[in-house]
């Protein structure tokens, strides 16, 4: 068997995905600190989206200064640029409409007194909660992350040629998108943040309720995972754009779904 390729074959794939793995444990260590100090409650709204862009904004800032090293192509055709659009856009759908089936599905409470800034959806959604800025920064990297290991783990898969892979790599997918919407449920959902942050049932959540986040990742990751794969590809802004709203979409009509069949968790 010819050796696995742990990174993408398209070099100015590969020193992305090394970067966002690297940058990973810096913004969790961030959050972790953040989380544990407590000090997020006492900020005021515009100190609060100063932090969360600090976090955020590296994944973007950072590539893009080290990107003449590592590639030559321009800026609109690097891996970099476009991992970073589609992440926003997705991430964008993730709280303006996302946050919706949260709040209502799956029990999730946000009160932030102290962040004034919000934006969510006007006609989706019966809770009234309102989805704080800040979270778009967060979910930025969260889904940067989530995608980067899942597309590696994926890449892996595909190598390994086993047999039925028309049923091997869909479970691949439910698997890595079970493992992080449990782990960041776990994670965020804890007694330090239970006056900001946390899930009307919890015990469900945890269970049942990251497979109905999971429908975001088995959405998203079989679509992200083939953006600039090899050399030769060189998908256009529109394109990358267009995947990330389609994806989107597919969240969408899935997480409706599951309200319709399955129905909230929260009651």
């Amino acid at each position: 068997m010819a050796s696995i390729k742990v990174f993408s074959s398209n070099e100015d794939k590969a020193w992305v995905e090394k970067f966002f793995l690297i940058y990973s444990p810096v913004w969790m260590g961030a959050m972790a600190v953040m989380v544990m100090t407590g000090w997020s409650d006492h900020l005021g709204n515009s100190a609060m989206l100063l932090t969360a862009a600090a976090i955020a904004l590296p994944a973007l800032l950072i590539p893009m200064f080290l990107a003449p090293r590592f590639t030559d192509r321009k800026w609109h055709e690097s891996y970099w640029f476009k991992a970073n659009l589609y992440l926003f856009i997705f991430g964008f759908f993730g709280n303006y409409v996302g946050s919706a089936y949260f709040f209502d599905m799956l029990g999730m409470v946000y009160y932030y007194p102290n962040v004034t800034s919000h934006l969510e959806a006007t006609l989706v959604g019966q809770s009234g909660q309102v989805v704080p800025v800040v979270m778009y920064f967060y979910t930025h990297v969260y889904f940067m992350t989530y995608h980067t290991t899942a597309t590696i783990a994926l890449r892996v898969v595909r190598q390994l040629r086993l047999p039925a892979m028309w049923l091997v790599f869909p479970l691949a997918v439910f698997a890595i998108g079970y493992f992080w919407a449990f782990m960041e449920t776990k994670a965020m959902a804890n007694p330090m943040l239970a006056s900001s942050f946390y899930y009307r049932r919890m015990d469900l959540m945890l269970k049942y309720g990251s497979a109905i986040y999971a429908i975001y990742f088995v959405a998203s990751f079989p679509i992200y995972c083939r953006l600039d794969e090899t050399e030769d590809q060189n998908w256009s802004l529109w394109q990358t754009a267009a995947a990330a709203c389609s994806a989107s979409m597919l969240t969408f009509y899935m997480l409706d779904f599951a309200a319709r069949f399955i129905g909230s968790l929260a009651a």
